[in-house]
């Protein structure tokens, strides 16, 4: 079907399937950031729930290295602020994406939709040939 359409809406075609193709890749890094963001939370409020004079390590690498208590907790909330923005962005990229989307889909379909048939005064019409 491609092979009938002009070339101005195979392109159209084309960038679609290219924005389709970013917002599936901006959707799976909201997620990832959102798991992230959960997870991070979760880690913090566990914080509030202990004494600062526990035990506590830090994961770095490969590696678990002992950290103090206020030294874990403003790494955690620095974590949860740069995940909550993170996910804002990728919110309002995802978005943008949608609209592109939506407005390249509609000129699509009113470049097709003009140029089908030719219209009512097209071939076949009023005063077409036949003696």
């Amino acid at each position: 079907m491609q092979g009938n359409l002009p070339p101005e809406a195979q392109e159209k075609i084309e960038e679609l399937q290219d924005l389709q193709e970013t917002a599936q890749q901006v959707a799976q890094q909201k997620q990832q950031a959102e798991t992230q963001l959960r997870e991070s939370e979760t880690a913090l409020e566990t914080l509030d729930g202990i004494e600062g004079e526990t035990q506590m390590y830090s994961e770095v690498g490969e590696l678990l290295i002992e950290t103090e208590y206020d030294e874990a907790y403003e790494n955690l909330d620095e974590k949860v602020d740069s995940l909550e923005v993170r996910v804002e962005t990728l919110d309002k990229q995802e978005e943008r994406v949608r609209e592109q989307f939506e407005s390249l889909q509609d000129e699509l379909q009113q470049m097709l939709q003009g140029g089908a048939g030719g219209g009512p005064m097209g071939p076949g019409g009023p005063g077409a040939g036949g003696a």
